[in-house]
This record gives C-alpha cells, structure tokens and sequence, in this order.
C-alpha cells in the first residue's frame, strides 16, 4: 500500500529535527510506483523530496544511491556543469528508510521526444562528457564497484548465458550477440566514472535565454567505474536526437577516441530485453517471460541479418578528436614512438590509413642513404631515353654539346686518350690522367 504525503512528511521531521514542515505534497517521479514520493516545503523556505521503497528491489538500489550521493564533495559537484541532488538526512518509516534530499527544479524530457538540433540534444551530450570526465578515484575512495573493460565482457557474456539458459533466447539473437562478444575490438575502451545505463530522463532542464539545457541530474545509484557506452545505450530510443547527442559528446571528450562505443551502446540496449527474460524466469513470472519473449522475437526480426559490428568510418567529430591526441609532428625524429599507453598501435593505424592506400610489407622498401647528383635532372620515360641515346650517337660530337640526354662515351675515348701534337710528352701524360678519371666520373654517373 502506497504510504501518503502526510506520512512521508512525518518521516522529515525526523530526519531534519530541528525544521518545521508548512506544506507537502505527491511527487511522481516516474519511477514505475517502486518508490512512494512527497516534496515538502519547510519553514525555512526549502524544499525537498522524500523517498521510501515501495517494493523490497528498491531498498538496495536506494542505499546505492546515498553511498553515491556522499561520494559527491563540494569539489566533485563543482566539476560539473549541473546539480546534483545533496543528501540532508535519513530517517527509519517502519521496516523502511526514508531518505531526504534537496528539491531540484527542472522538467524531463523522455528519449522518444528529444529533439534534433542545438539545445537538449547538445547539452545531454557534453553533460555526459563531464561525468565521464571524473576523476576515477571519487567512486574507488568511496568502494563503489570498479569494472575493466575484460570484466565489463565477462559479465556480459554471463547474461547471455543466463537468458538462454531459459530456453526462450532466440537462438539468431544468441548467435548475434555472441559475435559481438567474440569481437576483441569491440572491447578495447577506456573505463570511466558511470551512471551504469541512466536514460534521458534522468536529467532535469530548465530554459536558459530560450534553449534547454541540462541543470541536474537524479537517478545517482548505478554510480561506478564502468563501460561508458552503458549511458549511452539510451540512444536507440531516440533516433531523431541520437547523431547530436552523440556528435555533442565526442566534442566535449577531453577523453582517446573509442569508435566502437555506439556499438556496444547497441548491444547493451538489446540485452534489456535478455534482462527483462531473466528476471521473469528467476521470479517465476510467465506473464513477465511472455512479454520479454514477444520483445525479444519482434527485435529478432528487426535485426535480421544486420550485425552489431560494423565497418563505417570514423565520422568528422571523431577524427577530429583523434587527430587532437596525436603526438606532435614537430618531435624529435630521433625517437617516433608515441609515450603513452592510451591508444593500441594496431587500431590506431587502422583509423588513419585507408585500405586502399595501405602497402603490404613486400611492397616497401629498405631506406638508402641519400646519394649527391651533379644536378637534378627532369624524369625521362625510358622509351624517350633511349630514342634519345640512338639519335645523339648518330651525330657528330661537339665540345660544346651541352644536351642533358645520354651520351655515348665509347665514340670518344681514343680521343681522351690522345695527347696534343705541340704539347710534351709528360703535360701530354698527365693531361690524359686527368681526362682519364674525368671520364671514370663520367661513366659513374651515367651508370647512376
């Protein structure tokens, strides 16, 4: 039985002993009736909300969030662009507890109804940014969960195994999720703090010079170290805001680019429905596995031969943001190695070079060291090369010859050799030593 405002309010009074309550009233919170809510006003001219669990599953999910909730210091809330509801107090309503916090004002907006464009769809985006740009250590200080990327697979994994040990799990759906899990690159992220799948609707606007933007968030109990792509999981029920959204995170990331976010993202939102299956099955509820199973064999013919992991190519925000983490292309040459752990070689050549561009290790060549010419020389195709060679040793040789084309040396050699008839023997001689290596460096070059 719902307990009543008055009651919750009762329930102020002992949490806050030394306010008075002046007026209360229902709080929905669009939270499915698992909790009973009341916001009251107090005599110093506060307002705040009051929650107990309505249903034994939400008892542990409301302590969940008074750990999170305490975990957020003055200097944790002041990194971020929005509020956050503070915890005032607690107090026992029966076999229950009631919990107080500050009231935040603002309006919902539920996923299906986002809209495109500058405005909730932009500011959903960077609001999630800064919460992914937490510092781990307030949710490690605090021993709320901390899951890597391998654990985050696991775990994962275990669900899908949960869901078709059933025997309800469309076996196309376990086949396509369990190439998704087999996927190593759909795995490779960066952890970071989490709200563990929150939705749109836990975020409050409020209208700043006409545009909505994010000013609060509620819904603090999945709180964690985590896969940031389980708050992004949300995206698939709203396709219209779903690019800007996703667009606007990306810009406001100061974190290494993960391509493979919206995918897993994907994957997450389908595997509600295997959640929705395993609850049912393990409470005993046929009603429930039959919804999930009509859920799961409409999404079954959805995805048809459609696959999780895709091929598409870094869009605009994401090489941007990728080429904003490269290192430096004025560093030394001396060491080209990037100092950082941050991004895995393979993947990261394979976001840079095209694989029409790419060259097989046999089609590269060993580096030569670089050899000084005379001159530089305009390239010749080799058919006009040798038409070239053929029609200068064709004429008659002059001093002053001064074609770049070939030239045929042996019809000049006895020439070199021969020494003047009015010059001595020994200036003759070394006349000829000079012409002789003259015509060595000659012949070196041509060879080149």
């Amino acid at each position: 039985m719902a307990r009543s405002p008055l009651t919750l309010a009762a329930s102020v009074t002992s949490a806050l002993p030394r306010v008075g309550v002046v007026g209360v009233g229902a709080l929905s919170e669009g939270a499915a009736g698992r909790y009973d809510s009341a916001v009251a006003e107090l005599d110093d001219g506060r307002r705040v909300v009051v929650r107990v669990p309505a249903e034994s599953a939400a008892i542990p999910e409301l302590a969940a969030e008074v750990r999170a909730l305490r975990a957020l210091t003055p200097g944790v809330r002041g990194l971020l662009p929005f509020r956050a509801p503070e915890l005032l107090g607690e107090a026992g309503l029966g076999d229950a507890r009631a919990v107080v916090v500050d009231f935040l004002p603002g309006y919902r907006v539920d996923a299906a109804h986002l809209p495109p464009g500058r405005g909730a769809a932009t500011s959903l985006g960077a609001a999630l940014a800064a919460l992914h740009a937490l510092p781990l250590s307030i949710v490690r200080t605090e021993g709320l969960p901390v899951r890597t990327p391998q654990q985050v697979r696991t775990d994962t994994s275990r669900l899908i195994d949960r869901a078709e040990a059933t025997r309800r799990l469309p076996a196309s759906l376990t086949a396509r999720w369990r190439r998704a899990i087999d996927a190593d690159e759909l795995w490779r992220f960066e952890s970071a703090v989490v709200l563990g799948g929150a939705g749109a609707a836990s975020f409050l606007f409020e209208d700043v010079d006409g545009v909505p933007e994010v000013t609060g968030l509620l819904e603090w109990h999945g709180l964690s170290v985590g896969d940031p792509a389980t708050d992004l999981q949300w995206l698939a029920a709203a396709p219209a805001a779903a690019d800007d959204v996703y667009a606007s995170y990306v810009a406001h990331s100061g974190r290494a680019p993960d391509r493979r976010a919206r995918e897993r993202a994907r994957l997450y939102a389908e595997l509600e429905f295997a959640k929705w299956l395993v609850h049912g099955h393990d409470a005993g509820r046929a009603d429930i596995v039959d919804d999930a199973v009509g859920l799961l064999d409409t999404l079954a013919s959805g995805v048809a031969g459609d696959e999780i992991m895709t091929d598409a190519a870094l869009d605009v925000d994401d090489a941007i943001a990728l080429l904003d983490g490269m290192p430096d292309a004025s560093a030394p040459v001396a060491d080209t190695s990037m100092h950082t752990d941050a991004y895995d070689p393979d993947e990261l050549a394979s976001w840079v070079v095209s694989d029409d561009r790419a060259d097989s290790p046999s089609d590269v060549e060993p580096p030569t060291e670089p050899e000084i010419e005379p001159e530089i020389e305009p390239e010749i195709e080799p058919e006009i090369e040798i038409q070239a060679a053929a029609a200068v040793a064709a004429e008659p040789v002059h001093a002053d010859d001064t074609s770049t084309a070939p030239i045929d040396v042996s019809g000049i050699s006895s020439l070199l050799d021969r020494p003047a008839a009015d010059e001595p023997v020994d200036e003759a001689r070394a006349r000829a030593d000079a012409d002789a290596a003259s015509q060595a460096a000659l012949r070196r070059w041509l060879a080149d």
